[in-house]
């Protein structure tokens, strides 16, 4: 009995969810109809699109739909969602990296980007951590420059400060023991002064008949002094013994006031005792005028050298020596520095000629050497191994043979662009040594084809602004980590790629063939490919299937400014990306009807096809009804076409979800 009466319960619950179901359906259908018929909706619905195609205008507010398919008069602002757009420049690299400051820092790398924080790049993401300071018992403390937590200090030292900032004092590090020492040194010296001050005031002179000489001397207390039956010779004993005494006190007290004033020469804060305390910097090093110290970085940006100023300053890992005059690096120019991590001598007029056989080789430590803007013909010789990083854009080098970039295996990037390279000039063997290398810049130069040799660890490889024509089947064959390849403002055309170029690479995911001479959407594309940008070419179609052998799918599609039309698009054409496909632009091209499967792209977020010729948009071309909850749209660009907007269907857009979304404004009118 019991088990019949909860058997009827659940199907009392199954049948009153069914119910509720159905209800909705009608209800929305039976909306749907009333929204077909009202043509008030019809009026109001033309008002808040004209409302909202005014872009441009600041104050600009748009209606929102709800989940009950009502139109709210509480409206959001256009510009809410403006920083959520991509843009032409977006070309994500390999998932992981970082992109900080124009720099790209690779996964796991870490960096400081000022004195006290430390980042971490963790797949994509920054991580900054600061430095916590553990609070200090003493009274007073103050933070040296350079350094992240104050250190404690004696109450007088921001009096001595402001007395000697003509010479700064040097940067001391003070545990309590020495700090204890030097208060008790002070505490003893001023009871020895109260005694002094004592004896003074209990002093008489006396008359003592000897050699016919007037002297005087100090009274003893009872306990000490002379008794009335002594001699007196004891007595004149006594008055050489004070004079001695005497004269040793005044010796004493010149040699503290001569060893007060060469502290105060030197600005010491406190007269240490004679242990040495460990890890105390000796202070700040002697710089040139123009010239400022910050953290182990010494600065001379635009200082006017015509050479590498003489600094000596162990302490310091980076030297800045940007746009100045400088010609040559002698042998000798950074032996004061052997510490330096990284070297900057960008925009000057250094020479290869001028260049010392041995400048570089004090520097063990150097990861980072920047010469971009100079006037070198080929690359430094004996260049630390420790290099991480080596620029040398914009200067005038003619060639690269075997040997000059040989012990660089530590090197990861490695920029060269802006040069007079080429296949001629490039030995096939010049990158051979190069076992870490990951990032590649060879664009603005002159090679009609990719180099050779290219190390099996690339990454990322940018040939941009060259002379190539053609991709070859050997091309790539060693580097199957390389993720990123850039080939805009190049010369090639579809059929000079070469069916097997890229096709098997399994990590390859971004390609730019922007400002090429394509007339079609290149086929055998790599299948791991998940970044496209074909901006600026020829392209007139989209031949079917071209994307169908991608896994796990197309994510960024970016054919802006080329001559696609309605006949060159179908179906077919977006096959195998319908499910992946986030962004698609297709704005600055000559379509005059939005393109077939739309409304089918499943994962899309971002559509432009503003800057056509569209005159209209039929229901169900942007928005599936039927599957208007699960659509991902959240960005339609539609300026600049011949829509009008008073005849858009009242649920063309019912699928996004804000209508601030939508750009439909400005329109050409014809």
């Amino acid at each position: 009995m019991k088990l019949a009466v909860l058997f009827c319960f659940i199907l009392l619950i199954v049948l009153q969810t069914d119910c509720e179901r159905g209800t909705r359906r009608q209800r929305r259908r039976m909306h749907q109809r009333r929204l077909r018929k009202s043509s008030s909706f019809h009026l109001r619905a033309n008002r808040q699109l004209e409302v909202q195609q005014t872009t441009a205008a600041p104050d600009a507010r748009l209606p929102t739909a709800n989940s009950d398919y009502s139109v709210e008069e509480n409206i959001e602002s256009l510009l809410s969602n403006l920083g959520v757009e991509s843009s032409y420049s977006v070309l994500p690299g390999k998932k992981g990296y970082c992109f900080v400051k124009g720099m790209i820092m690779y996964n796991k790398a870490v960096w400081s980007p000022e004195p006290c924080t430390t980042c971490l790049c963790s797949n994509g993401r920054v991580l900054c951590d600061e430095t916590e300071c553990h609070p200090k018992a003493c009274p007073y403390t103050i933070k040296p420059e350079g350094e992240c937590c104050p250190i404690c200090s004696d109450a007088e030292q921001e009096s001595i400060n402001k007395l000697h900032k003509q010479v700064p004092p040097p940067q001391m590090e003070m545990d309590q023991v020495a700090i204890k020492e030097a208060l008790q040194s002070e505490e003893d010296e001023e009871i020895a002064e109260g005694h002094k001050e004592h004896k003074k005031e209990t002093s008489v002179p006396t008359k003592i008949h000897g050699d016919g000489e007037r002297t005087e001397r100090k009274l003893r207390p009872e306990k000490e002094g002379r008794s009335a039956h002594q001699p007196l010779y004891h007595g004149r004993r006594e008055e050489e013994e004070s004079k001695e005494e005497t004269e040793r006190e005044g010796e004493e007290e010149e040699e503290e006031e001569e060893e007060e004033e060469e502290d105060a020469i030197r600005g010491d804060v406190f007269r240490m005792s004679s242990r040495v305390i460990p890890g105390t910097p000796r202070g700040r090093p002697r710089l040139p005028r123009s010239c400022s110290l910050s953290y182990r970085t010494i600065s001379c940006v635009h200082a006017d050298f015509t050479e590498i100023p003489p600094i000596t300053a162990p302490e310091v890992t980076n030297l800045e020596l940007v746009g100045n005059s400088i010609i040559s690096i002698p042998d000798e120019a950074f032996n004061g520095l052997p510490n330096l991590e990284r070297l900057d001598l960008s925009r000057n007029n250094i020479t290869s000629s001028g260049i010392g056989p041995k400048a570089f080789k004090s520097l063990k430590k150097l990861m980072r050497l920047n010469m971009d803007g100079n006037n070198l013909v080929h690359i430094p010789s004996d260049l630390p191994s420790t290099l991480e990083e080596l620029k040398i854009n914009d200067n005038n080098l003619q060639a690269i043979d075997e040997k000059s970039l040989s012990d660089l295996n530590q090197l990861v990037t490695l920029e060269l662009e802006g040069n007079n390279l080429s296949e001629i000039n490039v030995d096939p063997l010049a990158f051979q040594s190069l076992e870490s290398l990951s990032y590649l810049r060879l664009g603005r130069n002159k090679f009609r084809i990719i180099p050779q040799g290219l190390p099996a660890s690339t990454e990322e490889l940018y040939l941009e602004n060259n002379q190539i024509e053609e991709i070859t089947e050997i091309c790539f064959n060693h580097t199957r980590k390389i993720t990123m390849i850039i080939l805009r403002y190049n010369k090639i055309e579809e059929s000079r790629i070469a069916p097997l170029a890229w096709i098997n690479q399994e990590n390859l995911e971004s390609i730019d063939l922007s400002y090429n001479k394509l007339y079609h959407v290149p086929s055998y594309l790599p299948k791991s490919l998940l970044h496209l940008v074909l901006i600026g070419n020829q392209i007139d179609r989209i031949p079917g299937y071209v994307f169908g052998h991608m896994q796990p799918g197309l994510e960024y599609l970016y054919l802006s400014f080329n001559r696609l039309s309605d006949d060159g698009v179908d179906l077919v054409s977006f096959y195998g990306a319908y499910h992946s496909l986030r962004e698609l632009f297709l704005d600055h091209n000559d379509f005059k009807s939005i393109p077939p499967g739309i409304q089918d792209m499943k994962a899309l977020h971002f559509l432009r096809l503003n800057n056509n010729k569209i005159r209209n948009i039929h229901p169900e071309q942007i928005c599936n009804a039927e599957e208007d909850e699960d659509s991902a749209l959240e960005h339609l660009h539609l300026e600049n076409n011949y829509i009008r907007t008073r005849e858009i269907s009242s649920y063309a857009f019912s699928c996004i979800r804000l209508y601030s979304s939508i750009v439909l404004k400005p329109q050409h009118i014809k």
